[in-house]
């Protein structure tokens, strides 16, 4: 019998994001694909899917759900969020089986802005120029090119095998940000040495207006030694652009194809998700860092999904007062002093 995820509650950004639409930049056509790349690889190299399978991506709103159908086993990976199944609290980087009628629920916790929900199997949604990826200003990908709302039903594809459940064990997800790697440029000859200096010294704190197409910094504003107009040319994800305001706007998954402002750096891939996962308020900071220590990064990070993911399995000290009270323990009792 095939199984569906049926969506009770989705807050805004709650939408459908695989590991991006790739080779298509030079049509105009953006990349979408998940905020916090390693969470989202994580969640599904947890199930044995490939990292780069359409999942649920979280935003602060939440989502309230279950399955219908059949069983189905999930993976949650990204913030510190509150997860509970069928009232029950469950640790935010975690495995679990769901069955049919149970309800899941995701909260935004103590920190981060994203957590992603992978299933076992997949999830069977058309392609759109070979990916799932969900980009809303285009209306292109995921479930009708638009953010999920409550109602929604996510067909789920077939799982191979047995899958481990219990608490993913991910020390990389655990990121500061106080110091955020750097490659500086492409454009870091538009600006003078000290405004270089200034741009690392900080501090930065996370706008208000972020979002999936930019982070907006606020701090000390940056001036410009040639200008703040260069030929349009095609931007990364991570890019950090200089407007002519002087306040830097980091570009992030959802970004246009192409800028023509000057890129004072450029936030190196291991890092993205760090970036994503600080939220309006948050102070950060930059730290500029050789060529070489960014591959040296990722290759770190490669090896880490390409290995066994540990899976530790939740012990009942992790179970609520309340839902333990809640057992029948017991059926009975006898009072040993009683004569026979």
């Amino acid at each position: 019998m095939s199984a569906a995820l049926r969506l009770f509650s989705a807050g805004p950004g709650v939408t459908v994001q695989d590991g991006g639409r790739h080779g298509f930049l030079r049509y105009g056509v953006t990349g979408a694909g998940p905020m916090d790349p390693l969470a989202h690889a994580l969640a599904n190299r947890a199930l044995g899917n490939p990292a780069g399978a359409a999942a649920i991506e979280i935003s602060l709103g939440g989502t309230e759900l279950t399955v219908e159908g059949a069983p189905v086993t999930i993976a949650l990976a990204g913030g510190e969020f509150q997860v509970t199944l069928d009232g029950q609290a469950l640790p935010p980087a975690v495995v679990t089986r769901l069955e049919p009628g149970a309800r899941l629920k995701v909260r935004a916790g103590s920190a981060g802005v994203w957590c992603y929900l992978a299933v076992a199997g997949g999830l069977r949604l058309p392609d759109v120029l070979g990916s799932r990826a969900t980009h809303t200003r285009t209306g292109m990908g995921g479930l009708d090119g638009r953010m999920l709302q409550a109602g929604d039903i996510l067909p789920v594809g077939m799982a191979a095998g047995e899958i481990a459940t219990g608490r993913i064990v991910a020390p990389l997800l655990d990121r500061p940000t106080e110091s955020i790697r750097v490659l500086l440029g492409p454009q870091d000859d538009y600006f003078a040495p000290d405004q270089i200096a200034t741009f690392l010294a900080g501090p930065w704190t996370i706008g208000s207006r972020s979002d999936r197409m930019a982070c907006f910094l606020e701090g000390p504003r940056l001036s410009h030694k040639l200008g703040f107009n260069i030929p349009s040319d095609g931007v990364a994800m991570g890019a950090i652009q200089v407007p002519g305001e002087g306040l830097p706007i980091v570009l992030m998954a959802d970004r246009q194809s192409t800028g023509g402002y000057p890129k004072i750096a450029t936030v190196i891939g291991v890092d993205l998700g760090r970036l994503a996962q600080a939220r309006p308020g948050t102070c950060i900071g930059f730290r500029a860092v050789s060529h070489a220590e960014a591959v040296q990064a990722r290759a770190e990070e490669q090896s880490f999904l390409s290995g066994a993911i540990t899976i530790e399995r939740l012990l009942r000290s992790l179970f609520s007062p309340e839902f333990l009270l809640g057992l029948n323990l017991v059926d009975g009792w006898v009072d040993a002093r009683a004569p026979a």
